[in-house]
């Protein structure tokens, strides 16, 4: 989102995709690369960079609530289910030194 900066626009993405608010790391975690598939059937090679979210609550409602499946997970959990290669190296790491016992959204 062109008008936001990076972190709020990981706090907002949070909030469309799981429902959690909470308070977002300024600094991201790092970065990964994917191609995201458009609805025109192009391929667009996308930079996401990743923001650590400490999450005070989650809605019984959100945005995108009916596009995905929202459950908790611990970060091994989570790195067991994640495609992009990137985005599973920067969860394992952050649940290493962060604590396994932590949960993340997934979505």
């Amino acid at each position: 989102m062109k008008d936001m900066k990076p972190a709020d626009t990981a706090a907002r993405e949070a909030y469309e995709e799981a429902g959690i608010r909470g308070t977002v790391a300024r600094k991201a975690l790092g970065t990964f690369l994917y191609d995201k598939d458009m609805d025109d059937g192009r391929t667009v090679p996308c930079e996401v960079k990743v923001f650590a979210l400490k999450v005070a609550r989650q809605l019984k409602a959100w945005p995108e609530q009916h596009e995905r499946e929202a459950r908790w997970l611990n970060p091994h959990e989570a790195v067991a289910l994640i495609a992009e290669e990137g985005l599973r190296t920067m969860i394992d790491l952050f649940g290493s030194t962060h604590g396994r016992r932590k949960s993340v959204p997934q979505g």
